[in-house]
């Protein structure tokens, strides 16, 4: 007879991917990262700069991420597509305690203004590609030149700043590229020929309202639609600005003393003889 003690059966180790049973549904950092669409790289990263601390651990040691956790992380990636950082995300996350509605508020209003940017970037780019589609490129010393100085780079930027990002702002943009640099200087002359004669029309003392007034006026709007489509209340809204910012009351007066506020004037005045009042218009 044998004596031995029998044998014990060897263990069958468990396989490197597996775990010991999470809690509940958590998971590990690799079920995690399919779920989420991110690596397992980025979820390491987020861990060991305390954006996102997974709430427990297997017995062996592997990250486990809870619900909670996999909220979170779908906060950081949603707020991560709308251009903010990481250390921003954290501040925003570990701040003032908010409700899941209330961050997709803050969260739409702020990739509303992302794809507004971004569409008006998309419409820059499809003018450049247009400009040089057509081989209509100018350079900014080209427009210069066909403005003598008048306007060139600096009036662009503040018309910029002040309709950029609008269609009208698009559609100027369209027929700038499709213009030659005789159309600018064309422009040019036209544009100088008629502030000639609205300062030339002031120091005679023509009164807004006054049949030759409104004619100018008119001659304005015209003198716009070059751009693009100027209804007469955009056209009041225009001459506004000649007075409310000084940049284009120096333009203005640095031809007659008083020109800017004269001109708005003769348009008002025009706006109210065609049923419009400069008081209430809207950009329509």
């Amino acid at each position: 007879m044998d004596d031995a003690l029998p044998q014990r059966p060897t263990p069958t180790p468990m396989p490197a991917a597996a775990e010991a049973p999470a809690r509940g549904d958590d998971c590990t950092v690799g079920a995690a990262a399919r779920l989420l669409g991110v690596s397992v790289r980025a979820l390491h990263h987020w861990d060991a700069i305390g954006l996102l601390t997974p709430s427990g651990r297997s017995w062996s040691g592997y990250r486990l991420y809870s619900d909670a956790d996999l909220d979170r992380a779908q906060q950081i990636l949603v707020y991560r597509e709308t251009g903010m950082g990481l250390a921003a995300i954290g501040e925003l996350l570990d701040g003032a305690p908010a409700t899941a509605a209330e961050h997709l508020v803050e969260q739409r209003r702020l990739l509303s203004e992302r794809i507004s940017r971004l569409t008006r970037m998309v419409r820059v780019i499809d003018t450049m590609m247009e400009a040089e589609t057509m081989g209509n490129h100018m350079s900014g010393a080209e427009r210069a030149r066909a403005w003598h100085g008048q306007w060139s780079e600096e009036y662009a930027a503040q018309a910029e700043e002040r309709w950029g990002g609008t269609d009208d702002w698009a559609e100027s943009e369209r027929r700038k590229a499709a213009m030659t640099l005789d159309d600018w200087q064309r422009a040019a002359d036209e544009a100088k020929r008629l502030e000639a004669d609205l300062a030339d029309a002031m120091r005679r003392g023509v009164a807004p309202g006054s049949q030759e007034a409104n004619a100018l006026a008119e001659r304005h709007r015209e003198e716009l639609n070059r751009w693009f489509d100027v209804t007469v209340p955009k056209q009041v809204l225009i001459a506004h600005g000649y007075v409310d910012d000084q940049r284009f009351t120096d333009h203005y007066d640095a031809e007659e003393k008083g020109l800017a506020a004269w001109i708005k004037e003769i348009i008002d005045a025009s706006a109210l003889a065609q049923g419009v009042d400069p008081g209430s218009v809207t950009w329509e």
